[in-house]
């Protein structure tokens, strides 16, 4: 699950533009959604200012579509609680199997809390501390249970807690995912097996950036992961290793491709907010005021999706249509504009002449598939 600890976006109009609402944290299922449309500087925005996007978009009348039902969220929480069982009996059991490793028990650090404090910096630094007592040469099983890790994302601190990190094992450190999500005959879910690994992935980073900052080789931090779920139809553990090189490198291309979310809240108006408690009309005026990156995928993982889509419906944006259209259509921010050069209403420019050779192109092999004249 993920935290549930709040950060403070360090700049000012950050905090002012979310209102009094405590922020929602970043955590790994935020980034990787953010990662997937680095364009969008309204959730670029919205995510480092820590708004509650479900509870924006059903402000502003959009009720959010998907997400994890009670139940679900329940059953997850169960079945962690059973590989933790017993000194994290089950997990040392899939190490056993999975890196062939003679261990049968390992001591474990519950990083949730230190001494009963929960605040993030005391986590953040003894999860630092311990990292780096293990990584400098010592031998000692010791499994991290809810370490606290930072990331910067558009400028901002994100922390991040990733649930299991191993002791040290042939060398390397092993993070450790556990999901709801059954292995009918050895297969999970290729969807929800890719979105674990995208979300393992930003974890892994911030392991190996932290390890870089202590002048530790972040290459002791593997490039897998072990994967936790049910067997069939049980709640028996079952584990394997899922390979994350494609994810870290796709990931690491879109960090940089992100642009501060503070540097693009200065373009607001000074009267914008996002303050959930506002009136829908100055809700809307300010979440218009920041630019969006809608394609259909959007309805998969954000909140405001449904708000974008209306958006990109009304002024007729080829975004809507998907990114196939959009970058077939350079230049031509309407389909409207599109369809009136095709029909000879208005002169294509230079820029967009291309563009309109390429309809014309597919709409004479379209009538030919339909029987018609070329």
């Amino acid at each position: 699950m993920p935290p549930q600890h709040p950060f403070e976006p360090s700049d000012s109009r950050l905090a002012t533009l979310r209102g009094p609402r405590s922020p929602q944290p970043y955590t790994a299922r935020k980034i990787t959604a953010l990662t997937a449309n680095p364009a969008c500087s309204r959730r670029a925005v919205l995510d480092a200012a820590g708004v509650d996007k479900a509870v924006l978009a059903q402000r502003m009348g959009y009720e959010p579509r998907f997400g994890q039902s009670p139940f679900a969220i329940a059953r997850e929480q169960a079945f962690e609680a059973l590989v933790k069982w017993g000194g994290y009996a089950e997990l040392i059991r899939l190490l056993r199997e999975q890196l062939g490793i003679p261990v049968e028990e390992a001591a474990v650090t519950d990083l949730s809390e230190v001494g009963g404090d929960t605040s993030l910096n005391r986590r953040a630094t003894e999860t630092r501390h311990l990292l780096k007592r293990l990584a400098s040469g010592s031998d000692e099983r010791l499994i991290l249970d809810r370490p606290l890790l930072t990331l910067e994302v558009a400028g901002q601190t994100a922390y991040l807690e990733p649930q299991v990190l191993t002791h040290r094992v042939g060398g390397l450190f092993y993070l450790a995912e556990i999901r709801s999500f059954p292995a009918i005959d050895g297969q999970a879910n290729p969807t929800a097996v890719a979105q674990t690994a995208k979300q393992a992935a930003v974890s892994v980073l911030a392991l190996r950036r932290a390890f870089a900052d202590m002048d530790l080789n972040p290459e002791q931090i593997a490039h897998e992961f072990l994967l936790i779920c049910p067997k069939d139809f049980s709640n028996r553990p079952y584990g394997r290793m899922v390979d994350l090189r494609q994810e870290l490198d796709a990931l690491l291309f879109q960090l940089t491709r992100l642009r501060r979310a503070d540097d693009l809240a200065l373009g607001l108006p000074p009267s914008a907010t996002l303050d959930t408690d506002r009136d829908e009309a100055e809700l809307d005026a300010s979440v218009g005021a920041l630019d969006a990156a809608y394609t259909p995928d959007c309805l998969s993982f954000c909140e405001m999706a449904r708000y974008c889509r209306d958006e990109a419906t009304a002024c007729a944006s080829p975004t809507r249509l998907g990114g196939t259209v959009r970058n077939t259509l350079p230049g031509i921010d309407s389909t409207r504009t599109a369809l009136a050069h095709l029909e000879g209403v208005h002169a294509p420019g230079p820029a967009e002449a291309a563009a309109i050779d390429h309809l014309r192109a597919a709409e004479r092999l379209r009538r030919l598939r339909r029987g018609g004249a070329a």
